[in-house]
């Protein structure tokens, strides 16, 4: 049997053991494993070898102090309760609109996801903020929930973002670079979301009344009290393009000055602080054992040829490159109806990574076709954070609003989906919306 047929063999034995739950970092050492011992003759001293530099490599791995930075910054965000001031600001400028609370929860997830990195933490939060202003202000249930569970993705579109990071770290990209290229498509998708609330709230003006317009003075108040988290965010995007800092550098002042703010704001107690240190602890064991398993998996997979020989034969099967890549797309929302983004990224990436490189894209670089690419692919992968049956925000906020049935939540998403394709097919076909910031910097 060839390596390419046992490489195919095992990718699909892992498939099944998702589909049947088995935890992702299992699943991966197990197939990375048996697909070790099946190139080797059931040899095994070569698997502990690679098991054992693996690790070494990458738990001592610098750039990757990142994650639990960006960790403790969105941890610190939550717990001090910078959203409900995210949140107050948003709803003084648009609350009177009709539909303009949901518009600001739009607006305050776009912000805090600039701080926080985690869609299910920018979902859970901003749900537990704005979900009770919603209500009580008379937005059904349906409208309510689907902005939220849409809005959460921008946690990890607009940059610092983990799953980027991880998409840099698996491809040897520049991490400063996909966060620049992220800004623009990040702010056309809070853009899109606040189009779509507006369509919505104008067929069923019921859906979103509008509120009661703020004196001016508290709308200036709440904005100022806003410019410290903007300002952790320039620190950390400016920091890192500008050459000031290094991403990790860039990370530990973006953590530093969230717990200082949380603290200084009154809303970092000491249990808060625990419980942050905590969540960040877990979280980052969790994504490094995932990291370790992964690596395993690729190891094996590139020794048994499999993604080169995918990537040859794509390469000279003749076929347009969009319609590789829009297939590669429709795979990636398939998967998202079966597994999270961050397995998603780590198992798809280094098959399909050497394909788009080796096709040609309107004349890119290898450069530009990398970040475009990391883009396109957080974009897909966002997408299988709220689309049904997997969709990991609706469940957060169905958990949040007992009161809405999942059918509706579910049903209130679709027009924010459809945002989200277009915002897909526009990328594709305009890689200046991610590239072009890059440039003009570079």
């Amino acid at each position: 049997m060839s390596g390419t047929a046992i490489g195919l063999i095992g990718f699909g034995c892992l498939l099944a053991m998702l589909t049947v739950r088995v935890h992702i970092t299992m699943a991966m050492f197990i197939t990375g494993a048996g697909i070790y011992l099946v190139m080797n003759a059931g040899e095994t001293s070569g698997l502990l070898y690679t098991l054992n530099n693996l690790v070494y490599a990458r738990v001592s791995n610098y750039d990757l102090a990142v994650i639990p930075l960006f960790i403790l910054m969105g941890q610190f965000a939550t717990h001090g309760g910078l959203s409900k001031a995210l949140f107050r600001a948003a709803g003084t400028l648009i609350g009177h609109w009709r539909g303009g609370l949901a518009m600001a929860s739009t607006a305050a997830c776009a912000a805090f996801g600039a701080i926080c990195g985690s869609s299910l933490a920018t979902a859970a939060t901003m749900g537990q903020v704005a979900l009770p202003e919603l209500k009580a202000n008379g937005y059904s249930g349906k409208l309510s929930t689907a902005t939220l569970a849409a809005s959460g993705t921008l946690g990890i579109m607009i940059p610092p973002s983990v799953p980027l990071v991880i998409y840099a770290v698996l491809t040897q990209e520049s991490i400063g670079k996909l966060f620049v290229a992220a800004v623009v498509p990040g702010i056309i998708a809070a853009l899109g979301y606040i189009l779509v609330i507006a369509f919505v709230v104008r067929r069923d003006p019921t859906a979103g009344p509008a509120g009661k317009k703020v004196p001016f003075a508290e709308m200036i108040k709440a904005q100022v009290n806003i410019i410290p988290v903007l300002c952790v965010f320039l620190v950390v995007i400016v920091g890192i393009y500008g050459g000031w800092a290094n991403p990790t550098e860039a990370a530990s002042i973006g953590a530093a000055a969230c717990g200082i703010i949380a603290a200084v704001s009154g809303g970092m107690r000491t249990k808060d602080f625990l419980q942050s240190v905590y969540g960040t602890a877990h979280a980052t064991g969790m994504i490094f054992m995932v990291l370790i398993g992964a690596d395993l998996l690729n190891s094996s997979l590139a020794l048994s040829q499999m993604p080169t020989e995918l990537a040859t034969w794509v390469q000279h099967s003749g076929l347009p490159a969009l319609v590789v890549l829009f297939s590669i797309l429709l795979i990636y929302i398939l998967l998202g109806c079966v597994m999270d983004s961050l397995a998603m990224i780590l198992l798809t990436i280094p098959i399909f990574y050497p394909m788009v490189m080796g096709l040609d894209f309107f004349g890119m670089s290898i450069e530009d076709k990398s970040i475009w690419f990391g883009i396109l692919a957080l974009m897909v992968v966002e997408i299988g954070l709220v689309h049904p049956p997997v969709g990991m925000n609706l469940y957060v906020i169905n958990k949040i609003a007992k009161d809405v049935p999942m059918k509706e939540t579910a049903l209130g998403v679709m027009p924010f989906l459809a945002s989200d394709f277009l915002r897909i097919i526009a990328l594709v076909f305009f890689p200046t919306m991610c590239l072009g910031l890059v440039h003009f910097l570079g």
